[in-house]
């Protein structure tokens, strides 16, 4: 299950003769877009690096924010997944995400961007001396509805379909 898995900082400035720019919401605060529940749906492809097949769940992201940090409990079917805690890098306008899975396994690091209602995950994995670029991207039309999609490439430019689906806000 894909961890869903998140623009600038709160500024304002004033010269003369020209009138004061609204802060932009803090980064941290678009993250809580994905808060609440969500039913998904997801139809996998045969890759190298993902099986057919289709699944349905029901994700729950119990979301807080303290301080410079947000994080998200994420709960699978009732059963919990992980803890994310992101924080918000002004300079680069990207989310660094902390990954702590609720197995006990080691806590993973990433990255997050969001451009407009586009949000993209991207990792990398070397496998067989080869590294391997993977990444998903949710399109989020409106507040309850995203389309994603997730995709691996040999290259960084060409891209393989592995899985793709939606995910739609539960009341």
């Amino acid at each position: 299950m894909r961890i869903a898995s998140l623009i600038l900082c709160l500024l304002a400035f004033c010269t003369a003769g020209h009138a004061a720019v609204p802060p932009e919401p803090h980064g941290l605060d678009k993250l809580a877009a994905y808060a609440g529940s969500w039913k998904t749906e997801s139809k996998h492809v045969k890759t190298t690096f993902s099986q057919a097949g289709e699944d349905t769940a029901v994700l729950k992201n119990d979301c807080w924010r303290s301080g410079d940090f947000y994080a998200c409990h994420q709960i699978v079917n009732g059963q919990s997944g992980a803890l994310v805690v992101f924080q918000y890098d002004a300079k680069t306008g990207r989310y660094i995400t902390h990954a702590i899975p609720a197995n006990g396994g080691g806590a993973s690091d990433g990255v997050l961007t969001i451009r407009d209602n586009v949000w993209t995950f991207p990792w990398s994995r070397v496998i067989n001396g080869k590294t391997i670029y993977f990444h998903v991207i949710n399109v989020f039309s409106g507040h309850d509805h995203i389309e994603y999609r997730e995709e691996y490439s040999t290259d960084g430019k060409h891209w393989v379909l592995m899985a793709k689906g939606r995910d739609t806000r539960l009341r």
